[in-house]
């Protein structure tokens, strides 16, 4: 029921409660429950519990709604509450009384926007990781003494003040080459990528720090553009990769060689201390002085060796002359009988050769002579002699068959001590057997 104060014919007047309550009445049956997309901003939590901020388009508008979230639904809460955070509110619409003041009372919160952020995320994660992008076997190891320096961030960013902060302090001696880029934003992506390339085009620095500070995931999510991800993997040096907080995680950091909790850890992991490389170059210089002494000594003894053998030439020329005896002596001894050894040998292969020889002489003659003996039995005029003749045609092609000539042909008969011509007069075929 609405108050709506006296009612008559003089004016009506209200008291500034009984307006506020009309008004928070009216506005609690319009918007009983509802939720509310938008920004937080000015976030505090009191000591009671009770959580107030404000709500505002994300969009950049100047609309702010009040908001107020109890202590009991703000213990419900899975994760805390931040400036910037696009969120999800769930609650009624009324009127702060005391002051008169519209403000939304917050049953329940969550993240807008950053859920399908993060499934995109996975998915996008997954998919480079399954072309290899992540694998740690194309890793680079990070130079220990790097000769410069980059930088792809922001220059307007602390990030960048932290880390030449963090390298002047620990290597003043080491250049530092910034490569300006946006590090937030729709056109955020597309900047890195030019200034990753950039600095690979370049070939100027040895190791490429890419880093922003600490945000949201809207924030920081150019360093999950797949644009920013393949840059980064051809890289022509070794890329460190500093985003955001120590919880913070981005695709970025996974194509790195190397991922660092923050900016400042990035700068730290790049190079060593001014102090650390003072003490290696003081360890190396002892141990050159140290091995230089060694040098000399050795030589120095090598020196006098030398020296000590000049000082006395009779004694070397002495010992070639008794060498060269022995060797003499040697000669003299084993020579004449290794002469008569080899001229044994030699006489020994000189009778085995002829004994060789002449077997294989005696029998090829024997073969020659079986192969002769079968050649004279295989002559036909041996067969002639026993009174056979050999008959052939008038062209001198052999007769072999009386089907062959005609009575009256002419043909040449050889024997073995001439020949005959003769004439066929009859001819008579043998039966076959």
């Amino acid at each position: 029921m609405v108050d709506v104060g006296p009612v008559g014919p003089q004016r009506s007047v209200w008291s500034v409660g009984v307006l506020v309550r009309n008004v928070a009445d009216v506005i609690a049956s319009r918007f009983g429950a509802c939720t509310v997309r938008g920004e937080l901003s000015g976030v505090s939590r009191a000591a009671s519990g009770h959580c107030y901020f404000n709500l505002k388009d994300a969009d950049g508008g100047t609309v702010v709604v009040r908001c107020a979230m109890f202590r009991r639904a703000a213990g419900l809460l899975g994760f805390a509450p931040a400036d910037g955070q696009l969120v999800e509110v769930r609650g009624r619409m009324g009127v702060y009384e005391p002051r008169g003041e519209l403000q939304f009372v917050v049953e329940a919160m969550q993240r807008a926007g950053a859920g399908a952020l993060y499934e995109q995320f996975l998915l996008t994660k997954t998919r480079l990781e399954a072309q290899g992008l992540f694998d740690a076997t194309r890793k680079r190891p990070l130079p220990r003494y790097p000769r410069a320096i980059g930088v792809v961030t922001s220059p307007a960013g602390a990030a960048l003040h932290d880390v030449l902060t963090a390298l002047g302090r620990r290597a003043p001696h080491v250049p530092v080459i910034v490569y300006p880029s946006l590090v937030q934003g729709a056109d955020a992506p597309a900047a890195l990528c030019d200034a990753i390339a950039r600095a690979s085009a370049r070939a100027e620095v040895d190791v490429l720090i890419v880093c922003r500070g600490g945000g949201s995931l809207e924030d920081l999510w150019a360093f999950n553009d797949e644009r920013v991800v393949r840059a980064i993997c051809a890289a022509g040096m070794p890329v460190l990769c500093g985003v955001g907080h120590e919880t913070d995680v981005s695709l970025a950091d996974f194509a790195a060689d190397l991922r660092a909790p923050t900016p400042t850890a990035a700068a730290e992991l790049a190079t060593p201390t001014r102090d650390v490389c003072l003490d290696a170059l003081a360890s190396i210089a002892l141990t050159l002085r140290r091995r230089m002494h060694d040098a000399i000594d050795a030589q120095a003894q090598r020196l006098d060796r030398a020296a000590l053998r000049l000082s006395r030439p009779d004694q070397g020329v002495r010992a070639q002359r008794e060498r060269l005896g022995v060797l003499a002596h040697r000669l003299a001894s084993h020579g004449p009988q290794a002469v008569q050894a080899e001229r044994l040998r030699l006489a020994r292969l000189e009778n085995d050769v002829r004994q060789r020889g002449a077997m294989r002489i005696a029998g090829e003659r024997h073969r020659l002579d079986t192969i002769g003996a079968r050649l004279r039995a295989l002559d036909p005029r041996q067969v002639l002699a026993r009174g056979y003749a050999w008959l052939s045609d008038r062209d001198g092609a052999p007769v072999m068959s009386v089907h062959r000539i005609a009575v009256g042909a002419p043909l040449r008969a050889v024997l073995h001590d001439g020949s005959a011509d003769v004439l066929v007069t009859g001819i008579s075929a043998t039966a076959p057997r």
